[in-house]
């Protein structure tokens, strides 16, 4: 059966709000067959609320997003991805809860637009719903080059940029992102802003060929995604998948790196903006 909106309806939480969320309702349903105080009751129904309004919230009271990144995500969201890697479609597993989305989608086309970026890197680009945002804030002479691993996703993408005006300013460049970054440094790229959302245990070796080249402009920023990843990297050691260690070990490298200055954001998945000082 072909995915459809239905899958959006049972799409398992990935953040750790969405996590948390989750187990507070799986608590309050225990807690209707057993025998609980009506204080206790109460207060995790209020946990629960608190939590879950969280996103709705957010969503209504930022911009709504373009017709051409709303059709995109949709498209996202229809198309069985679990077939296209069983069928030989794709390189690697995909689920449509790797989409960036609306309110992520937001920040980085606020970003794109408070920096003046006219230059920008995405590492990791998946259906192009962050490609796409941020190349509606990069002006009409600016460029947004995004790698991808994956021909079929890079093709399902571009036919999604294609039904938007500001498709043209988007570059897709297929190969491992540390193959494409290497060929744009020997170029003499220079990018005002980095968006990195790839191979999670490649983020140190991502940030140390961005410092260390002239990939990343003198007073460009770096966002990158997933730095709270699904709350495993602080939760203790033994909780955590391959990718989450992949991540505890990112964030404390660029908590000691004395090169940069940064700041996580507790948005969705954790998004970390990073500069040179």
């Amino acid at each position: 059966m072909p995915a459809s909106a239905e899958n959006k309806k049972t799409a398992r939480p990935v953040t750790p709000l969405g996590i948390l969320v989750q187990q507070l309702e799986t608590i309050l349903k225990q807690g209707e067959n057993e025998q609980i105080s009506p204080q206790l009751k109460e207060s995790l129904t209020k946990a629960y609320h608190l939590a879950a309004g969280i996103d709705p919230y957010l969503e209504e009271c930022s911009t709504t997003e373009s017709e051409a990144l709303a059709n995109l995500a949709q498209k996202t969201q229809e198309e069985d991805w679990s077939k296209r890697f069983e069928d030989g479609e794709t390189v690697r597993a995909l689920e449509q809860e790797m989409l960036s989305g609306h309110i992520e989608g937001q920040l980085l086309k606020m970003l794109t637009s408070l920096t003046g970026a006219k230059s920008v890197l995405e590492i990791g680009m998946f259906t192009g719903y962050s490609a796409l945002a941020m190349a509606e804030a990069v002006p009409d002479d600016g460029c947004v080059i995004a790698c991808e691993v994956d021909d079929y996703v890079a093709q399902f993408a571009q036919n999604c940029f294609a039904k938007s005006p500001h498709g043209k300013k988007i570059q897709v460049r297929v190969a491992p992102a540390l193959e494409t970054m290497k060929q744009l440094a020997d170029e003499g790229e220079s990018f005002d802003l980095v968006f990195i959302d790839a191979d999670k245990k490649e983020y140190v070796s991502y940030l140390k060929l961005l410092l260390e080249s002239s990939l990343l402009a003198p007073n460009g920023f770096i966002c990158v995604d997933n730095t709270l990843l699904q709350g495993q990297p602080y939760l203790p050691e033994n909780k955590r998948s391959k990718n989450g260690q992949a991540i505890a070990e990112f964030n404390r490298f660029v908590a000691d790196d004395p090169r940069v200055e940064q700041v996580l954001i507790p948005l969705r998945d954790g998004v970390t903006i990073i500069k040179r000082k």
